[in-house]
């Protein structure tokens, strides 16, 4: 885990363009700002991915001698992964070509790169996933659950089966709190199931790898 301020912030007010708050992350175990729901919507993959172990909003201010001119950039996200570092700008796929964009990325990729980090733009992702994502982050905050309630349903074999069946695998329990379990073990990936497809009680369940 890290612990950093954004380099910058923002405020709040009526009537502004975007759409911006915080969102409590289960990852930081703290808030995270965001900008824009497509920000929210990177936010919510970053908190859903084990593999990303720190995530900073705004971290720091990029510059580099580009063109003979002095260039400045504020990255959305800085990932901590098991993987390495991630660098992340967030913007609508249809932004992209823009010239002052498609410019900045490439000299921001550039400079990031050179460090040994990762640099990713990204933009709006599968719709499915995303409203999976959305709907399993409800159950993200783990204190929430009991571990013994958690710890029994690790215990079924739920290998293979529906999630409309599985909600009813402990009988001395009522189906909303079973229900509720299997969520957050889906969210903890103690659990899978395809999230390319909208959630259903049709859907499958594994056991994490």
């Amino acid at each position: 885990m890290c612990s950093a301020t954004p380099w910058r912030t923002f405020r709040w007010y009526r009537g502004q363009r975007h759409y911006s708050g915080t969102y409590w992350s289960a990852t930081m175990r703290d808030h995270v700002i965001y900008e824009s729901r497509l920000e929210l919507a990177r936010l919510l993959f970053a908190d859903f991915d084990p593999s990303v172990r720190g995530i900073v909003a705004q971290p720091f201010l990029l510059k580099a001698v580009v063109g003979g001119e002095v260039r400045k950039h504020i990255p959305d996200y800085f990932l901590i992964t098991e993987h390495g570092p991630v660098v992340v700008d967030v913007k609508p796929r249809r932004r992209l070509s823009a010239p002052v964009v498609a410019f900045t990325f490439a000299w921001t990729r550039q400079a990031v790169e050179s460090r040994g980090w990762r640099y990713e733009v990204w933009s709006e992702p599968p719709e499915a996933e995303l409203e999976n994502i959305r709907f399993l982050a409800g159950y993200r905050r783990q204190w929430l659950f009991a571990p013994e309630l958690l710890d029994e349903v690790r215990r079924v074999d739920l290998e293979g089966g529906a999630l409309g069946r599985a909600v009813r695998c402990l009988s001395d329990l009522p189906e909303p709190t079973v229900r509720a379990a299997i969520h957050h073990l889906l969210w903890a990936h103690d659990l899978r199931t395809d999230l390319t497809q909208p959630l259903s009680p049709a859907g499958v369940l594994r056991r994490a790898a």
